[in-house]
């Protein structure tokens, strides 16, 4: 996910598609504890997904407006 998509988004498509990501992290952990992973880079790249969207919301958090 690119950080222009994330910003094009509004508040409420930021908290759903966190809460689908953390799913998604959850998921990929548990299949690597299991030894399924098929593509353990994936682990990273939903992590700094993660950390892109609540930076987003941070920001706008700080500067008082919303979308």
């Amino acid at each position: 996910m690119k950080a222009k998509e994330i910003r094009d988004r509004s508040d409420d498509e930021l908290r759903k598609a966190l809460g689908d990501l953390e799913e998604q992290l959850f998921k990929l952990r548990f299949q690597k504890s299991t030894g399924q992973i098929e593509n353990p880079v994936k682990i990273r790249e939903v992590r700094k997904d993660i950390a892109r969207v609540l930076t987003v919301i941070n920001e706008r958090q700080t500067e008082g407006g919303s979308r």
